[in-house]
């Protein structure tokens, strides 16, 4: 018998496992449905370090992601992760968006980040290539590889005695006595605690253990092109645009990797199966599980312009490619090729609400991590630390 079980080996999963063994000395056990550490929302994002610019004053994104920021550099220096800070640039290309910057940069203030407004003329002294109106620039923000991060996590977290199982999807759960059974692919394995970070399955997960997660897990695939190489000098860092404050995505940008590969992209546009990476991955089950979820067809109802249009540029390249030439006017079809995807684990509840910030239910012995979208990988030290003080404490 162990001391706590997580299941989910993302980064949120192994952050909370760390936290677990280093400050609470328990023994822990990290099991994963694949046959690898992040191999989902983890390994599919875009690297990005956020500063906390985006999110609202006293949510949990804005006090964890600011707390996870300095975290993050911090391990990545003691565990010589690569890493950089290159800094973001966010534009307003059209009039109407120059109030909303001026709002970004008070919310981002608000939470601490150090945000320079910049005129027209001051936008090419960080990216020649940029036309707008005005812009906001953010220096903490940086770049780095996720899965090398959760690489670092897991011989941490094995140094200190935890076990990390992949190959180990959960098939049952159980409390038995003041145990919790976890039932997996990989065997049966019993602790004292559970924690769930089973991003695109954290909801069934929750279900499993006889909790009413309230929500419903919708998966949105985000889709990239990339610059071809010859071409990547067109952007020296992350270029944004202004982002919508009705949904909780960012828009289609840009971002030079910690490899110097420039992605640029994503959309947003619903996923016909939870890990469906591409138009012909379907799952009926998956389909089905939030098509008898009323809150999907509030949501829907409610979103349904913003989805015809994610629909759009998803299936033409070339409304794709004027979407990036509004920050990169001299873009063309030639320098892009496509690049890769990842789905997003977007929570919705019953009344058709895109649950915007992180989203934990603790009941007794278990806490669910139930919506840990971006930046929860930024965020994912201090959410780690969060989730382990809870159930220690459930």
């Amino acid at each position: 018998m162990t001391d706590v079980i997580v299941i989910g080996g993302g980064v949120v999963g192994l952050a909370t496992a760390l936290s677990l063994t280093e400050k609470h000395h328990q023994r822990v056990i990290v099991v994963e449905a694949e046959d690898r550490l992040a191999a989902h929302q983890t390994g599919h994002n875009s690297g990005v370090i956020h500063s906390g610019l985006y999110y609202k004053p006293g949510s949990l994104k804005a006090q964890l992601c600011r707390a996870g920021l300095d975290a993050l550099y911090r391990f990545c220096a003691e565990e010589a992760v690569p890493h950089r800070r290159c800094g973001k640039l966010v534009v307003a290309t059209r009039t109407g968006e120059l109030p909303r910057l001026d709002t970004l940069a008070e919310r981002g203030r608000a939470n601490g980040v150090a945000v320079h407004r910049l005129e027209a003329d001051q936008l090419k002294e960080h990216e020649p290539q940029v036309t707008g109106l005005a812009g906001l620039w953010v220096e903490e923000t940086g770049v780095v590889s996720y899965p090398v991060v959760v690489e670092a996590m897991a011989r941490r977290v094995t140094r200190q005695g935890g076990e990390i199982r992949t190959s180990s999807r959960v098939t049952g759960l159980r409390r038995d006595g003041a145990g919790i059974v976890v039932e997996t692919t990989g065997g049966s394995l019993r602790g004292t605690r559970l924690v769930n970070c089973a991003g695109l399955q954290c909801d069934r997960v929750a279900r499993l253990a006889g909790v009413e997660p309230g929500v419903r897990i919708v998966p949105f695939r985000g889709e990239y092109y990339v610059l071809r190489p010859e071409r990547a000098a067109l952007v020296r860092g992350l270029i944004y645009p202004v982002p919508d404050p009705t949904l909780p995505f960012l828009g289609v940008h840009f971002t030079r990797g910690i490899d110097d590969v420039v992605e640029a992209g994503p959309n947003a546009v619903l996923a016909f199966r939870r890990e469906g990476y591409s138009w012909s991955d379907v799952s009926f089950r998956d389909m089905a599980d939030w098509a008898t979820f009323p809150g999907f067809w509030r949501m829907a109802r409610a979103q349904w312009r913003n989805g015809l249009d994610e629909m759009h540029r998803s299936l033409s390249r070339a409304r794709f490619l004027r979407s990036l030439q509004g920050l990169l006017p001299a873009l063309t079809d030639s320098d892009i090729q496509p690049g890769g995807s990842g789905v997003r684990a977007q929570a919705v509840d019953r009344s058709g609400r895109l649950l915007d910030d992180f989203h934990l239910q603790v009941v007794p012995g278990m806490v669910h991590v139930l919506n840990a979208p971006s930046p929860a990988a930024t965020a994912s030290l201090a959410i780690g630390e969060t989730v382990a003080d809870r159930v220690m404490s459930a």
